[in-house]
């Protein structure tokens, strides 16, 4: 397949002011307004109001009722840019450090060649999604009803992977994230002077137990050859030297591969903050929000991905059995949805390592646009045959 360079190069712009003028989660305005005005000068069917900010856009060919849903995630990162690159962003405190604008850029550039030089029978649905980064863009277009206005067999995502070589496609059956939960417990103690503890009841030294008694919860109880985080991530409490406060609040996250890892991890915190603080006399009480599944691949969408990769790409460019992260992802509630497959694609040159993603210093290489395009305008006239 022949990307014209006209069209790739043309990608590469809107990566770059998208780049140059980034939105945060259900913010995304503008970003929105960039892809319907090129989506409708492209004569395609255009959709808003999803999840707030959220774009699908239709293209129809021929007379099947197969179709295919894509989906790009549009939203930036509360960061301040440190990258100096030329485009980098004009928005303080806000830059696209996880690659959203190249995504949303690699899914426009295959609109645009499916409209002018497709050859598929069916429908292909064009997905932009806000919210990505913690507030649940995915969740909103969902229950919005992304899956009951739109007709969509199946559906593929993809997200740039640094540290992976440019091209490489990982791609497994089964999990490639984790779930992402999130707590707050409150410590409700006894305040009283520090050099008299015998007065009060101290949430300080419940809070010093409590975590580490977590920590066993993973080491010891979650099977050896599952996955699962559960990390302690905020500490407050106290506002001086000499005064045993009355509560102290604890903040975290809890990560899993399975959703029966996840649930016992839930429950045995549930129980540890119910029982463990009453042994310094202080109670405990938590509110534990799930906020998205773990990410886990339809394994026959998997293997149809890999292979169609394999042909255009090389089997050697398809990785299987990648070990997933506990990073997370809510195209995972998509997937739990309707069946699909979730890829890393790899950016990493050899004169051109990535920042970490979530980093200041991170810019999407543009030398993935043509690779990402490829990737799925082959998905759709290799699924949707015409």
């Amino acid at each position: 397949m022949n990307i014209p360079s006209s069209l790739i190069k043309e990608a590469i712009g809107w990566r770059h002011h998208l780049h140059q003028n980034p939105e945060l989660g259900f913010e995304e305005h503008n970003t929105s307004n960039l892809v319907v005005d090129v989506l409708t000068s492209l004569g395609i069917e255009v959709y808003t109001g999803l999840a707030k900010t959220g774009v699908v856009g239709i293209l129809k060919k021929g007379k099947s009722i197969r179709s295919i849903g894509i989906r790009a995630d549009m939203d930036a990162l509360p960061i301040q840019e440190m990258s100096g690159v030329d485009y980098a962003s004009c928005q303080m405190g806000k830059m696209h450090a996880c690659g959203h604008d190249g995504h949303t850029a690699i899914l426009l550039g295959v609109a645009a060649y499916l409209a002018k030089y497709g050859n598929f029978d069916g429908a292909v649905y064009f997905i932009f999604q806000p919210a990505e980064e913690n507030l649940g863009g995915g969740v909103a277009m969902v229950k919005d009803g992304l899956f009951e206005q739109f007709t969509i067999d199946e559906i593929y995502g993809l997200h740039n992977w640094p540290g992976r070589p440019l091209g490489d496609i990982c791609v497994n059956d089964g999990s490639m994230m984790a779930s992402f939960d999130i707590f707050d417990i409150t410590l409700q103690g006894i305040g009283t002077h520090a050099a008299m503890p015998e007065y009060g009841k101290d949430p300080i030294l419940a809070a010093a137990g409590l975590i580490m008694a977590l920590q066993s919860i993973v080491s010891r109880e979650v099977a050896s050859l599952k996955s699962a985080v559960l990390s302690i991530t905020q500490i407050q409490g106290g506002d001086t030297y000499n005064i045993i406060p009355e509560c102290v609040a604890l903040k975290g996250t809890v990560r899993a591969l399975d959703e029966d890892t996840r649930l016992m991890v839930k429950n045995r915190l549930l129980e540890y903050v119910e029982k463990l603080p009453a042994l310094y006399g202080v109670k405990g009480s938590i509110n534990y929000q799930e906020r998205y599944p773990a990410t886990i691949n339809n394994s026959e969408c998997a293997a149809h991905i890999r292979r169609i990769a394999g042909e255009v790409f090389g089997e050697n460019r398809v990785i299987e059995n990648v070990p997933p992260t506990m990073a997370s992802e809510d195209f995972s509630v998509m997937l739990n949805a309707k069946k699909g497959a979730y890829l890393w694609l790899g950016v990493d040159e050899v004169n051109r390592p990535s920042a970490p993603l979530h980093n200041p210093y991170y810019d999407f290489n543009d030398n993935a646009i043509a690779v990402g395009i490829e990737l799925w305008v082959s998905l759709v006239e290799k699924t949707l045959i015409a």
